[in-house]
């Protein structure tokens, strides 16, 4: 992110233009480097980017619609069994009353209304929101994980489990979409790198904490998010609550860049008078796009794995260094700046090709229906 930063900044201060987005980064270098091939054809990386920007995007918004029907599915079907004592969870296997993707159609009118907010400004709002909610699901969900024996746990797993792991690594770093966008609407821009140096830093421990110390108390039977892993008792279906209630907002957000990319493009075809309708309908489509998709795919773990590996990979890892290198080289770049950039390509790139391979594989492997598609109910 830092990268595709120093990037935009620079190309805005050599262009004397107050903004440049990440597509826009990614033309105007092609268009000042050495390659004439390059130079001719400059437009298909800002179409590279946006396609990358629009898949990944809403492929966030498709895994946030299976988390929260997820979690709503099971705090409705285990309603019945809540009690007020927090016990630790005991595998018993029910048939669901319905089925996940009634979830996900409810869930759709909701936010197919949210999305009609288009001001970056009261997004950020949801985004606040958004943010306490989560953090304070997240100190309840640290209150109940008490650091457990990790001997009982195997040293090391198998190849293609840290293939999955790679693409979900990458798919927490869905804001490289957002930063350029949230930086140009900051009343102090300049002060933005030490917001996302502070803001990745907590996130990052956060993320490491909470994913090494969940699995370590719940070992293989640890779920896709780790809020279906807590007790049946009311506390903390509170937080599964809660924290559906922060994705919710979230979705918003994540929403805007896809909608910023396409919407344009459909209203300067229509007349003016049918630009607010072109407007809503896409918006509309959109969501629906990302509802069919959960509906399609329900398989959270898989889906997160297969959106970091194809897209996340590429947004975060390939292309930022690779505009570095574009960017910078007439400069006179160092040469241990270009063997890092060089490096991160090749690992994104690597990653992406076993990754998007290895979660493709899983997601074709038949699967167990009655176990799938049920509700675990603990006593």
């Amino acid at each position: 992110m830092v990268i595709l930063l120093n990037c935009a900044h620079h190309l805005s201060q050599r262009l004397q233009k107050t903004f440049v987005n990440y597509g826009e980064a990614m033309m105007y270098s092609l268009e000042t480097c050495p390659n004439a091939w390059l130079r001719t054809h400059s437009v298909w990386g800002r179409y590279t980017v946006s396609f990358l920007l629009i898949i990944t995007q809403l492929g966030f918004c498709s895994v946030y619609f299976m988390f929260m029907a997820d979690n709503l599915q099971q705090m409705v079907e285990e309603a019945y069994v809540t009690s007020n004592t927090c016990q630790p969870r005991k595998i018993l296997v029910l048939t669901p009353t319905l089925d996940i993707r009634f979830y996900m159609l409810t869930i759709l009118p909701f936010l197919t209304l949210l999305v009609f907010i288009q001001n970056l400004r009261v997004l950020s709002v949801f985004s606040a929101l958004a943010n306490i909610t989560t953090l304070g699901s997240m100190a309840l969900i640290f209150e109940y994980i008490e650091i457990p024996d990790p001997r009982n746990l195997p040293l090391m797993a198998s190849w293609k489990t840290f293939l999955l792991f790679f693409g979900t690594a990458i798919f927490t770093f869905e804001g490289v979409g957002m930063v350029l966008s949230l930086k140009n609407q900051m009343k102090h821009p300049q002060q933005f790198s030490f917001v996302l140096y502070l803001g990745m830093s907590l996130v990052i421990v956060l993320y490491i904490c909470l994913g090494t110390l969940g699995y370590m108390k719940f070992g293989s039977n640890t779920q896709a998010s780790i809020t279906l892993n807590l007790p049946n008792c009311w506390l903390y279906q509170s937080v599964k609550l809660v924290y559906s209630i922060g994705i919710f907002f979230t979705y918003a957000l994540q929403f805007h860049v896809p909608a910023e990319i396409i919407i344009p493009v459909v209203i300067s075809q229509v007349s003016e008078s049918w630009v607010l309708f072109a407007d809503l309908s896409v918006r509309t489509a959109l969501v629906c796009l990302t509802c069919v998709s959960a509906i399609l795919i329900p398989r959270l773990d898989l889906v997160i794995s297969l959106v970091g590996s194809v897209s996340s990979s590429a947004l975060a890892l390939i292309i930022p260094p690779l505009l570095e290198l574009i960017t910078f080289y007439p400069e006179d770049m160092s040469c241990v700046t270009i063997a890092k950039d060089i490096m991160i390509s090749i690992l994104g790139l690597l990653g992406c090709v076993f990754g998007t391979y290895q979660a493709l594989y899983e997601l074709i492997q038949p699967i167990n229906h009655s176990i799938a598609n049920s509700t675990a109910v603990y006593a």
